[in-house]
């Protein structure tokens, strides 16, 4: 069964093969760990009652710069690996099915997979297969036959790889809509450790030549309007949680860090998962750090969209998050003699600082009360969480009911909340702490403590 691309017509002209189905589920498999998109994490048949089907198999989900939900074939070029990282399921040393696709069969799978109406567009990373020059090429070739044979022209996100030469990386930039580099640990001394065949100074220099690439492009489209966009997208990187001993302060200001400097479109944090089982790495007898994850996420939200920075987030002192409370409730409590503030005069900055009220609910405020007085019933209808944000807030001088301003008093208020509580917390189980426990906190390990 041919599995080539048929040049003469512009399209693939066959179905997929059994040999090419094994490689995509080595290949997908081996794509899982990457964070950059969410894997779809479920198989469903149609039963021919409904339209279409969920197939579990490479399919994510990314979201465009209009806020769309995007589904894309999500998949390795190959899982072969010169490299021995030692978190890496696919490094040298492991003992796990080995796979490669062509150029070829990489258009076949995305066509084909588009054909269907599974995706919109692809994902593809790769390990480093004879060199990173090699494996570069291998990349640009999929995707220019991609845009050029196949004239596909959905959304294409791509890795670059590290040590690649840089002219490979420039012409990829100019066929990806995004392009990533996965700085894979927050610190150069934990990379040198657990990855010693990579640097941080050859992750940084394709990222800074792509941040280059795109302003110099931005440039360029203002005089001339014809030239062809550059990672119209942005880049991204992903960092690993929990492999290394970083606090949070240090991982958050890893990432506001690259935010400022390469002007990143996100950074991914990637919960770490022990699948190789190195000595060099910790055992994680609770699984994989999770809820760190979630709150590092949250976070850096506050950063990118709140106008937060990290060292009001945290501390040397308090150089992690609160795993009972979300960061910006966290940071309110702490806070209060900033609060409450009046609806009716802050202004849209102070507003995003408020448990409860979001981007999106800020601005509706502030464009409301411009031509009427908001009471709470309007707070509600316009996306204000109130059971978050009543004890920050005032409409015209009043409270909807009278509280103390009181840490502890509103920390209890909060955690009465069930949704505030992460699930994973909820199933353990939690209790807030009392005047007369042991404060030795020997005994309980889901004990809130609000000091």
């Amino acid at each position: 069964m041919n599995n080539t691309l048929d040049t003469r017509s512009n399209a693939p002209s066959f179905h997929l093969s059994p040999s090419i189905m094994d490689k995509l589920t080595v290949l997908t498999d081996a794509a899982k760990y990457d964070v950059a998109c969410t894997s779809s994490g479920i198989d469903r048949r149609g039963d021919g009652t409904g339209i279409g089907n969920t197939l579990s198999c490479g399919i994510c989900h990314s979201f465009s710069a209009d806020g769309r939900c995007v589904s894309l074939l999500k998949v390795l070029l190959t899982n072969e690996c010169i490299f021995n990282c030692s978190y890496c399921r696919n490094n040298c040393n492991s003992d796990i099915p080995r796979a490669t696709f062509t150029p070829e069969e990489i258009c076949t799978l995305t066509i084909e997979f588009y054909r269907r109406n599974y995706i919109e567009g692809l994902f593809l990373s790769s390990g480093i297969i004879i060199s990173p020059n090699y494996t570069m090429e291998l990349i640009y070739q999929s995707i220019y036959l991609l845009r050029n044979v196949c004239h596909f022209q959905g959304y294409i996100h791509i890795k670059a790889i590290p040590g690649a030469d840089s002219l490979l990386i420039e012409k990829a930039g100019f066929l990806a809509d995004r392009m990533s580099i996965n700085l894979e640990l927050p610190t150069s001394d934990a990379l040198r450790k657990l990855a010693p065949c990579k640097s941080r100074s050859t992750i940084l220099k394709p990222m800074r030549q792509i941040q280059n690439g795109i302003v110099r492009n931005k440039n360029e489209l203002i005089s001339y309007r014809k030239t062809p966009r550059f990672v119209p997208a942005g880049q991204s990187t992903q960092m690993i949680i929990g492999a290394t001993p970083e606090n949070d302060f240090q991982i958050m200001h890893v990432a506001e860090s690259l935010y400022q400097k390469f002007d990143l479109k996100r950074v991914f944090y990637s919960a770490f998962v022990n699948v190789t089982h190195d000595t060099n790495l910790p055992s994680l007898p609770g699984g994989p750090p999770l809820l760190r994850e979630h709150r590092l996420y949250q976070a850096d939200w506050l950063l990118r969209y709140y106008h937060f920075s990290v060292d009001e987030l945290l501390t040397d002192d308090r150089p992690n998050f609160n795993i009972y409370l979300d960061p910006k409730c966290d940071w309110a409590l702490r806070h209060l003699e900033y609060f409450p503030v009046e609806i009716h005069a802050a202004d849209y900055k102070t507003l995003l600082r408020v448990p409860g009220i979001g981007a999106k609910s800020a601005r509706r405020i502030v464009k409301a009360r411009q031509g009427c007085k908001l009471d709470f019933s309007d707070l509600k209808k316009m996306g204000v969480v109130l059971k978050r944000a009543l004890y920050f807030i005032t409409c015209s001088g009043r409270m909807l009911y009278p509280t103390r301003m009181d840490e502890d008093y509103i920390c209890r208020n909060l955690l009465s909340d069930r949704t505030q509580i992460p699930r994973e917390l909820r199933e353990e189980g939690y209790r807030q702490i009392s005047l007369f426990d042991d404060m030795s906190f020997g005994g309980d390990k889901n004990v809130c403590v609000s000091l």
